[in-house]
Order: structure tokens, then C-alpha cells, then sequence
């Protein structure tokens, strides 16, 4: 029977890279691979993937079998299917799918651990900036009280039998051979003649933990802060795992936050833009004051260095950005009216962009603009 050919086997063009070589080959090892497939036919397909990407990942193997075709490692020509190879880290790629059969990556072979815990803790942007002490309760697996942890009844344990103490088995499937963790002491190598019944030889039950989290200054949404071995306990007595307080920051009602700077939206009125004014605005310390110069144009921003944010990690403040929007007039008395009338017929027979400065421009973009409709 013809061999296939290398490229079709793991799908790719004959243009393709180490990692689309590395990424083919893993596809198909979690597809065919023994542990994963029980078919009589997925192991030969696998024993295919694998001694192609051995090939061709080897760059001097590759290049023979580009011109020679399987030719080139037949009697021992280019050293032979069994003549090892070089570029195909396959050890990377064994502990990425080991690690997605056994949970534990290429710690699968370590004792078990307790699991990390997420938990995401909401702060007004006052909090965020000026950071905060909070109590939260964490439901979690905490260590049995009864029998501090160990799963035993007495505090007796013995050595395991399965793994003999060594808290790993090894596996055999076919050709391969692999270790994962112990699943009857689950890494501990230890085992428990008399079940403590609260926690049924778990070493640990379900309750409810209040933790202090301190809050550094500073922080934003997505920020997590690491509370080493406050997850959930191990079983019987192994490690526990940690704790992620996620941030999240509500929205708040004046300022917006752009990483360490802070920007907000001043409304001020009609005459303030065109006489000028003194303004007191809000900053996260108390108030500030900008000098808004004689005719200010809407949407102008005005920086008050280093009333923003304090950096969580290089202490660098921010600034505190005020856009200016002026608002429309409403509710004039008769008076007000009047006078508003008089101001415009003062404008009548000016030059257009006399005393409206985006008005040049803008006549001009409409020109141009009608110019290329009727051309």
C-alpha cells in the first residue's frame, strides 16, 4: 500500500511553518491519540501524524523529502524512520494534550492542589483611585475542623496501595507510556483506613470564608489582586489553591477614567465663551478652578495636571482633562430676547468668517463638495 503523502497527512500546504506544522500535528494527536480514542484504526493514525511531523519538522529531513519523497528513508537512506529527529519539540506538544486529558499540564504528575477561585469585587471610582479595605465572603472548600484536614477519622493514615506511596501511576496505552496523578490518594500517597464522616475522607468541606482584602490606590476594571493559598483547601490536607479578587468599577456620574487620567464635561454658558470667566470645577479632592479665556470654542479641553489618577505600580499621577460645552440659551425673558436680536443684526453684512472661525472651511468643504456632485 502507497504511503500518503506528508503534507496531506497533517493538512497543510507545503509552504507551511513550524507552528502551523506544530498546531496540524497537535490537532490531530487530540483527535487520534490512544488515550483519547479507543478505535483500532486512531492509533495507526496517529503513528502516521507523529512520523510526519517528525519529518517534517526536521529541516534537513524536510528538504530531502521534498525532493526525494519517501524515497529518501528508505534502507536507511537520510537515517531511517528510527534515526530521531531535531526540530519537532514533541514533548512541548505531549504535555499540552497530557495536560487536557489529566487537568494537570505537565504538573500532572504532582500531588493534587485545591482549586483557584475567581471573584470579582465591584468599587465606586472613589475607591478605585483612593484604594479600600473590604470584607467579602468567599464560598469555598475549607479544611475539616473534625479532622484537621487529614480525612481520617483517627489521624491514622497508611500508604497507599495503588501508587505505593509514590502519589503518580503510570499508564500504558499501546506503545505509550504516561504518569498522572494517583486517582485513589490523589497525589498524596496516603491512604485512609477510617473515613472521617463529616467530610468523607476528603479532608474538607463546604462553607463560607470572610477574608479583609485590601485594595491598593489606583487600580482599574480588570486589575486582579492575588491572595496566595486563600482558594480552595487541597484534598486531605494538600495544598490550597489561591484567590483572585477581580476589580470592577462603576460608572461614575461626573468623571470618566482613560487609564491614570480622569476627563470630565463642563457646561458653560453662552457669554461665558465669549467674555471669558473664572470656573470652579469638581475634582476627586475638592474643587478647581479654570480660566476660560475670551471666545472659548466649544469642546476646548483645559488639563489640570496631576488631579487624575495615582498609578498602581510607578506612583506617576494623572491629570484631570475638562471639556467646555456650551449650552444653548432656553427660557429667555423678553429682555434677554432683545437683546439677542440686537447682538445678531450686528453680524448682518459681516464677512462670512468674521466672527465664526470653522465657517471658511467649511463654505469651502461644501463648495468642493457640490463641484464634484455636478462634474
Amino acid at each position: 500500500m502507497a504511503k500518503r503523502d506528508y503534507y496531506e497527512i497533517l493538512g497543510v500546504e507545503k509552504t507551511a511553518g513550524e507552528d502551523d506544522l506544530k498546531k496540524a500535528f497537535r490537532r490531530l494527536a487530540m483527535k487520534y491519540h490512544p488515550d483519547r480514542n479507543p478505535d483500532a484504526d486512531a492509533q495507526e493514525k496517529f503513528k502516521e501524524a507523529k512520523e510526519a511531523y517528525e519529518i517534517l519538522c526536521d529541516k534537513q529531513k524536510r528538504a530531502m523529502y521534498d525532493q526525494y519523497g519517501h524515497a529518501a528513508f528508505e534502507q536507511g537512506m537520510g537515517g531511517g524512520r528510527g534515526g530521531g529527529f531535531h526540530g519537532a519539540d514533541v514533548g512541548d506538544i505531549f504535555g499540552d494534550i497530557f495536560g487536557d486529558i489529566f487537568g494537570g499540564g505537565r504538573g500532572g504528575g504532582r500531588p493534587r492542589r485545591g482549586s483557584d477561585l475567581r471573584y470579582v469585587i465591584e468599587l465606586d471610582l472613589e475607591e478605585a483611585v483612593f484604594g479600600v479595605e473590604r470584607t467579602i465572603e468567599v464560598p469555598t472548600l475549607v479544611g475539616c475542623k473534625t479532622c484537621n484536614g487529614s480525612g481520617s477519622k483517627d489521624g491514622k493514615t497508611s500508604t497507599c496501595s495503588t501508587c505505593r506511596g509514590h502519589g503518580r501511576v503510570r499508564m500504558q496505552q499501546g506503545i505509550f507510556s504516561v504518569q498522572q496523578v494517583c486517582p485513589h490518594c490523589a497525589g498524596s500517597g496516603k491512604a485512609v483506613a477510617n473515613p472521617c464522616k463529616d467530610c468523607r475522607g476528603e479532608g474538607r468541606v463546604e462553607d463560607e470564608r470572610a477574608l479583609q482584602v485590601k485594595i491598593p490606590a489606583g487600580v482599574d476594571s480588570g486589575d486582579r489582586i492575588r491572595l496566595a493559598g486563600q482558594g480552595e483547601a487541597g484534598p486531605a490536607g494538600s495544598e490550597p489553591g489561591d484567590l483572585y479578587v477581580e476589580v470592577r468599577v462603576r460608572e461614575h456620574g461626573i468623571f470618566q477614567r482613560e487609564g491614570d487620567d480622569l476627563y470630565c464635561e463642563v457646561p458653560i454658558r453662552f457669554t461665558q465663551a465669549v467674555l471669558g470667566a473664572e470656573l470652579k470645577v469638581p475634582t476627586l479632592e475638592g474643587e478647581a478652578t479654570i480660566t476660560l479665556p475670551q471666545e472659548t470654542q466649544t469642546g476646548k479641553l483645559f488639563r489640570l495636571r496631576g488631579k487624575g489618577v495615582k498609578n498602581v505600580r510607578s506612583g506617576r499621577l494623572g491629570d484631570l482633562h475638562c471639556r467646555v460645552v456650551i449650552e444653548t440659551p432656553v427660557k429667555l425673558t423678553k429682555r434677554q430676547r432683545e437683546l439677542m436680536e440686537e447682538l445678531e443684526s450686528t453680524f448682518e453684512g459681516a464677512e462670512p468668517g468674521a466672527h465664526t472661525p470653522r465657517a471658511n472651511s467649511w463654505f469651502d468643504g461644501v463648495k468642493q463638495f457640490w463641484e464634484r456632485m455636478t462634474s
